[in-house]
């Protein structure tokens, strides 16, 4: 008969040593363009349009945000969802720094610029992946780009990924802040 000691011991040296492990975490996740059809179901056309990056509105967007973004993009890939005649939103394809390494984000953004949905495309980083799970996500909708987007402000935190949450509220601002700067919301 093993003892208690011997088993929870075996079992620690087994989930620490066990390979791969540590880049459980990382992966793609979504294309950028399936993320329209799953942030807004209820679209019947999208259509997509890719704005190069300027110093001016590098300005605009910096302006918007309140701070400079960890990350400048080459382009910024927007998705304009309609039902219909009706644009619903826009879905914003943007990427903010982990820890270490990028995280893209799609950023599903309605007409007033309340944050409808969104959803992680590509995790790169060793810990803190669970930003990428419903439970956790869900709770930027209706938020604004004047909302905090903190962690223990008006997000709930996830323990060990602080700096992935913070990059989250990083992202859902910069993607508001890009379709001001660009002129899709007012």
């Amino acid at each position: 008969m093993i003892s208690r000691r011997r088993f929870v011991g075996a079992a620690g040296a087994l989930l620490v040593f066990r390979p791969g492990v540590a880049g459980a975490q990382e992966g793609s996740f979504l294309n950028a363009e399936d993320a329209p059809r799953q942030l807004f179901p209820d679209l019947s056309d999208v259509s997509e349009r890719s704005v190069p990056t300027s110093p001016a509105l590098q300005a605009r967007i910096r302006d918007a945000m309140g701070r400079l973004p960890t990350l400048w993009e080459y382009a910024y890939r927007i998705f304009t969802a309609k039902h219909g005649e009706r644009v619903l939103g826009f879905t914003v394809v943007v990427e903010e720094i982990g820890k270490h390494r990028p995280i893209t984000f799609a950023v599903a953004v309605n007409t007033d610029g309340t944050v409808r949905d969104l959803a992680v495309l590509s995790y790169r980083e060793a810990y803190g992946g669970e930003v990428k799970e419903r439970r956790f996500l869900k709770q930027y909708g209706g938020k604004t780009g004047a909302a905090p987007l903190l962690p223990y402000r008006d997000i709930q935190n996830i323990a060990g990924a602080t700096l992935s949450v913070e990059a989250t509220g990083r992202a859902v601002k910069k993607a508001i802040a890009v379709l001001r700067a660009t002129g899709d919301l007012g």
